[in-house]
């Protein structure tokens, strides 16, 4: 009976790690804190946030003090462009090394863990934290990867994010990766067996990040369940009807939502190290894998919020005349609305749309009922004045793909310009209205329309949508070695 059971669990584990690749996933040793360990001065959120506010970061760094936390082993990128970039990155190596060294982590066996976040705007956020093959992933534009980028890689960002992760000793996720489930058979029926699980953490995070709750996910039936029903959503007939598409789309099962660059930074790594690298030393590389926490698009407690931009170092009037004058050069008409048109009934008519600015009314969820698809409307702020800009017959389908084209093209020939992505209108208004600076808001897009435009169109223009706002990011905590 012993060997019948023995051959069985190996069968099971068999079939576990072939499927398990068969659909890009790994399953991980992950790394927490051990016993004893301030959670809440542990966790912090994800480094690409609050980059123009220096005075968030100064804060969580009192917080922590000289507690054990991810703060040390991150660089929030509000402080790229710092001489001492050099002297950080090497600290942050070293410190990963020294909490390996001094028993600061338990590893965990082999297994996911199933993550339950409270936020700001919702009461729970379902996630897993899974690992995801980098042989699988391609974050190119065109790609037909079961792994994909949802908006344009700026290769530029790469270079500092490389330095970082390639001679690091660790690596922990802010990354949320994206399945369209509407069924809801992966992540969701977790919910239902968390008494059966071990409780890894459950604590409040700090900066008003709310609460997490996080469960072990190991027992081989339930992970063959996970795998399954992923293997599911996978299946090319499957796919082809979902999404009514012909043999020449390759199957997307994961998209990336957060993080882009930072797996592009793995990717990148990878492909490097790989090549002094055995095919047999390069099938189990544990840094052949990135660290994600999974997220279905559906999953209520996930919402999308447009990322706005603020440029600094501008004349906003000039800037604006440039925009209209862009925009008419490349065969659209554009002009700046009057203040008897701000208040016309075909502006107001969509002041009801769910999520819109009272004032500025430029903040739309469902954007194929509230605008024509031959018109867009973005709105602006400066030091002067409040307006927005109409564009009729635009060349993008979305608002930020106009926008941000022309941005793109400004910041490049005007030196000393530059630019920055914001969450929430509230520090839109804050920073845009400052002497030499403007802000301009966009609407979200619709979170039902990500993947089959993702698979249509392909990659979205960067910084197209925010899962969430600032403090509903992902927050660093679990961790994963990737050297052997």
């Amino acid at each position: 009976n012993l060997i019948v059971k023995a051959e069985k669990r190996g069968d099971v584990e068999m079939s576990i790690n072939n499927l398990a690749h068969e659909i890009g996933v790994h399953i991980p040793k992950i790394l927490l804190p051990a016993k004893g360990t301030d959670m809440s001065k542990w966790s912090v959120v994800a480094c690409d946030q609050y980059t123009s506010q220096p005075e968030y970061w100064a804060n969580v760094k009192n917080y922590v003090g000289d507690s054990p936390s991810t703060l040390n082993i991150i660089f929030p990128e509000v402080y790229l462009e710092d001489k001492n970039a050099d002297e950080r990155i090497k600290k942050i190596n070293l410190t990963m090394k020294e909490y390996l060294d001094k028993g600061i982590f338990n590893e965990l066996s082999e297994g996911f863990i199933y993550v339950d976040r409270q936020t700001t705007n919702a009461p729970s956020r379902k996630g897993l934290i899974i690992a995801l093959d980098l042989e699988q992933y391609d974050y190119n534009r065109g790609s037909q990867t079961l792994i994909r980028a949802t908006e344009g890689t700026v290769l530029d960002r790469l270079p500092p994010r490389i330095r970082i992760r390639e001679k690091a000793s660790l690596e922990s996720p802010h990354i949320m990766v994206l399945i369209d489930d509407p069924e809801k058979t992966v992540i969701e029926p977790l919910a239902s067996q968390t008494d059966k699980m071990e409780k890894l953490y459950d604590f409040d995070l700090m900066m008003d990040g709310k609460h997490i709750k996080g469960y072990k996910v190991d027992d081989e039936a339930v992970i063959l369940n996970i795998l399954k029903a992923l293997k599911r959503l996978a299946d090319p007939d499957t796919f082809k009807e979902k999404y009514n598409v012909g043999a020449d789309k390759g199957v997307l099962l994961f998209a990336v939502g957060d993080g882009n660059h930072s797996l592009a930074t793995a990717k990148a790594c990878w492909e490097d190290l790989k090549k002094s690298l055995s095919e047999d030393e390069q099938k189990n590389h544990p840094a052949r894998y990135a660290l994600v926490e999974l997220v279905n698009v559906h999953d209520e407690g996930l919402k999308f919020e447009p990322i706005h931009r603020v440029v600094f170092g501008v004349n906003p009037d000039e800037l604006l005349k440039a925009f209209v004058d862009y925009c008419k050069a490349s065969g659209m008409e554009a002009y700046i609305a009057s203040a008897s048109e701000l208040q016309a009934d075909n502006f107001n008519e969509q002041s009801s749309c769910e999520g819109r600015d009272s004032n500025l009314q430029s903040n739309c969820h469902n954007q194929s009922t509230c605008r024509s698809q031959s018109e867009h409307i973005i709105g602006f702020t400066d030091s002067a004045k409040t307006g927005r800009i109409v564009i009729k017959n635009p060349k993008h389908t979305l608002e930020v793909g106009t926008l941000q084209a022309f941005l793109d093209e400004y910041i490049g020939k005007n030196k000393g310009v530059k630019i920055d992505y914001i969450h929430g209108e509230d520090v839109v208004k804050k920073l845009g209205t400052k002497d030499g600076n403007i802000g301009f808001f966009l609407p979200a897009m619709n979170k039902n329309n990500l993947f089959k435009t993702v698979i249509l169109d392909g990659v979205l223009p960067r910084k197209t949508f925010s899962m969430g706002e600032a403090k509903e990011k992902r927050f660093y905590l679990e961790c994963r070695k990737i050297v052997k």
